[in-house]
């Protein structure tokens, strides 16, 4: 398997379910059962993480048997392992839509068309989602709230955004 395309979170091991090698994924989807359509589920390096064979939502996640998985025992040990699958596994969204993976690698550029930097991941910390943008200058990144104000303008198809730092992330003040 070629890490090549972007990899996309869709789930995490819980832990075995039962006595008879059930595994229980939390599911980062809409559907949770969506996770027994894509087939192998990828470790953060490309490899076999899971391949669910079968399974029923509870909740969210999906309770199933997994290719990998004999017994509670195994199941466990896999604890915490995020499940990933392959960003060109998901449909195409629709005109005017994209998923948030998408936004990652895109420049950052002011009003002025300054490139400020570019988008390092998409956070979410509780409240909204955050960019973290890495600075074109290096140092530390920053993190830039996702919303209409801070990101007026995106142009995903030719790789940037524009972005309108708050106040509070602007350049302080020599004391």
């Amino acid at each position: 398997m070629t890490t090549d395309s972007k990899l996309i979170l869709v789930g995490q091991v819980a832990g075995g379910f039962g006595v008879k090698g059930e595994v229980r994924v939390t599911a980062y989807t809409a559907e949770p059962k969506t996770l027994l359509s894509y087939g192998v589920l990828l470790r953060a390096d490309g490899s076999t993480g899971l391949t669910l064979t079968g399974g029923r939502a509870e909740k969210s996640a999906v309770v199933g048997r997994a290719k990998e998985i004999a017994t509670k025992e195994e199941a466990d040990a896999l604890r915490g392992l995020k499940l990933y699958i392959p960003r060109d596994k998901l449909p195409e969204p629709d005109e005017d839509e994209f998923y948030l993976t998408d936004l990652v690698g895109l420049e950052a550029r002011d009003p002025e068309g300054v490139v400020l930097g570019s988008v390092k991941s998409v956070q979410n910390f509780g409240a909204d989602d955050m960019l973290e943008i890495a600075p074109a200058q290096g140092g530390p990144t920053w993190y830039l709230p996702f919303t209409r104000d801070a990101v007026p303008d995106l142009h995903i198809a030719d790789g940037w955004l524009l972005v309108v730092k708050p106040v509070e992330i602007g350049e302080r003040e020599p004391d």
